[in-house]
């Protein structure tokens, strides 16, 4: 083992920013194997793909490297940037305000791009030293939560999230898989603090949290704005003004309420804590990409956007607004079908039903967009 080395990685992650590194000899994760594979077959994974579209490779840190003795894993706080964040906004119907959408805290700023800079300079220095090493965050490559785990950087809550100690959930994962020799002894992971709290569980908008730990994606708000479908009607009132992204099952966490209130601000640029959704309606293709660059959007397909905003604005706007009428009223008649059924929703919901005139609403999809006018919609309780 290189201990030299391994204290030289751990200096210079920390003198970049990250929060805390570990490192755990190179392993297949067959815990986060059994898992993954379970839960997709179970249909818990939705339509999602990440890690779940192929277990045995998103396990495997053997596939990045064949030669891998060791990973070095990190993590890079987020919660604590800029000076204009929401802090506590729970109530996302109501905040911030007619036209805006609420951005999740860890896309507020690009942060992975942030964490990668620290992973390649403990790639150049590994290389320097005449070692192999490959980085891996936020992909499909390997699954980070498990090994944050079990490099004893955290524990997994109730709401599948990895906590930290001082910091909750507020970090970013990425590793570094290398052939040095960075590991004496694996460490013992940090077991669970939750105790009896249930508050993630309880108090999910969607009753996402269907187990301890167990998540299903079906009804998970963070994963609803970004999958490639139309958001279910259930559960668009739900998705209030969350244009990407959900911190409910973090913000009401213990531990992460406490790393939150010791963080540090520290201003970042970008930084972006919510995003106006007449602009985002009003954008080209383009500018929507260009913009939101940083944000997984299914098949970059801007499209997903505006299909979330449309629900974002029938849940902020208010009476007689005009930008919001005129807005409405040409989605009603765009020529993508998802565009149209989400406006009609949000017509109905502002009580705009003038506007919903089936003559002038594009025909090649009549039956999606009749379940959209017979579904149940509860109008929201508009300002005058």
């Amino acid at each position: 083992m290189d201990s030299e080395l391994a204290t030289q990685i751990e200096q210079l992650a920390i003198s970049q920013g990250a929060h805390s590194v570990g490192f755990v000899s190179a392993q297949i994760f067959e815990r986060a194997r059994k898992t993954l594979t379970e839960r997709r077959e179970q249909g818990l994974a939705s339509s999602m793909q990440f890690t779940y579209r192929n277990p045995e490779r998103s396990t495997d840190p053997f596939q990045l490297l064949p030669s891998a003795k060791s990973i070095v894993a990190l993590t890079f706080p987020y919660a604590s940037y800029g000076s204009g964040d929401c802090d506590g906004a729970k109530n996302y119907e109501d905040y911030p305000g007619v036209g805006e959408g609420v951005v999740g805290r860890f896309a507020r700023h690009d942060y992975y791009s942030d964490l990668r800079e620290v992973l390649d300079s403990i790639r150049a220095l590994l290389k320097e030293n005449d070692f192999k090493a490959v980085t891996s965050a936020d992909s499909n490559a390997l699954v980070d939560r498990e090994v944050a785990w079990a490099a004893g950087l955290g524990w997994y809550g109730k709401n599948s999230q990895l906590l930290t100690p001082e910091r909750g959930s507020w970090v970013v994962l990425g590793e570094v898989v290398t052939n040095a020799d960075l590991v004496d002894v694996d460490p013992e992971p940090l077991g669970t603090d939750c105790g009896s709290c249930t508050r993630c569980i309880d108090l999910c908008p969607t009753e996402a949290i269907v187990a301890d730990g167990v998540i299903d994606a079906n009804r998970c708000l963070a994963w609803l704005v970004q999958a490639p479908d139309a958001i279910p009607i259930e559960f668009r009132t739900a998705v209030g003004t969350r244009i990407y992204g959900c911190d409910e099952c973090a913000e009401v966490c213990p531990p992460s309420e406490t790393g939150l209130k010791q963080a540090n601000p520290v201003s970042v640029e970008p930084y972006r804590d919510t995003v106006d959704l007449f602009w985002m309606l009003a954008a080209t293709d383009a500018e929507l990409l260009k913009e939101c660059n940083a944000w997984y959007i299914p098949k970059r397909d801007p499209n997903f956007l505006r299909r979330t905003a449309l629900v974002c604005l029938g849940n902020s706007a208010v009476e007689n607004d005009i930008r919001t009428r005129s807005t409405l009223a040409r989605y009603l008649t765009d020529d993508n079908p998802m565009l149209v059924t989400h406006g009609i929703w949000a017509a109905r919901r502002l009580g705009f039903d003038d506007l919903i005139e089936p003559a002038e609403i594009n025909q090649r999809d009549f039956g999606e967009i009749q379940a959209e006018l017979d579904a149940d919609v509860t109008p929201r309780l508009l300002d005058a």
